[in-house]
């Protein structure tokens, strides 16, 4: 078992290449239909395992197509990871899609609706 130091130093790096990769590396026309960043990468604690999280940015069809090209993608991604940084065994990748930002907007928007109506109640003089 890894410490979690490294475990994190670990994930921290896999991340990193991959976003690489993904600006660089990755030929795959699909990939380039949405924006996509790697958000945050989950390693296992035996380091066999990472689950990498994806913020895509288009449409619900660039989302499933990119998503698609980036599992069709894990194998170069995970022998170029495991060249990159000489690792004696190199994790399974799974892709997950991050739409944690997605929901920090609507949350936004809701506030600053409630905001605003709350601005309007209160300047409505009451009989």
């Amino acid at each position: 078992m890894a410490t979690t130091r490294r475990v994190a130093r670990v994930a921290e790096l896999i991340k990193r290449e991959v976003s690489n990769m993904l600006l660089k590396d990755i030929k795959d026309d699909r990939v380039g239909m949405g924006m996509v960043s790697v958000t945050d990468a989950e390693l296992s604690g035996d380091l066999q395992h990472v689950k990498i999280f994806v913020s895509i940015y288009g449409t619900e069809e660039a989302r499933q197509q990119t998503m698609e090209a980036l599992a069709s993608a894990t194998g170069f991604i995970k022998r170029e990871v495991g060249q990159r940084l000489a690792l004696r065994r190199v994790p399974e990748i799974v892709f997950h899609e991050d739409r944690s930002f997605e929901r920090g907007v609507k949350v936004l928007s809701l506030i600053n609706q409630l905001s605003r109506e709350r601005e309007e109640k209160e300047s409505t003089p009451s009989d």
